[in-house]
């Protein structure tokens, strides 16, 4: 399994999320979400696993005009407005294959099996 980790640099959870694996010594694929932007398919597998496409956006997130609009629109447009403006999601990503985490989640994390976990 690949842990991957959706974040920014700036970001204290992303931060705090980082510094749990490399403690356990498990590689991790950091993505800068300012530089490049999660895929359809990576944000469609994400919000498989954590519940639906609501549970992926951030309510406290510094474009809160965004944030208001996407709570009014249909599902299918909300999921298209989120991959449009990447800002409004909630940070850390964490991705082990078809699981995923959104936010700091270190107890979830400790129920994953990978390679390299020691």
């Amino acid at each position: 399994m690949n842990i991957q980790i959706f974040g920014t640099k700036k970001s204290f959870d992303t931060k705090k999320a980082q510094r749990y694996f490399k403690e356990r010594r498990v590689k991790f694929q950091f993505i800068d979400l300012k530089e490049k932007g999660m895929s359809k398919g990576e944000l469609e597998s994400v919000a498989r696993a954590v519940g639906g496409i609501d549970a992926v956006i951030d309510p406290k997130a510094k474009d809160a005009d965004t944030v208001a609009l996407v709570q009014y629109l249909a599902a299918d447009q909300k999921f298209e407005k989120v991959l449009d403006n990447q800002q409004i999601l909630r940070e850390p990503i964490v991705r082990n294959g078809r699981q995923a985490t959104v936010g700091y989640e270190p107890d979830v994390w400790k129920g994953w099996e990978y390679s390299g976990w020691e």
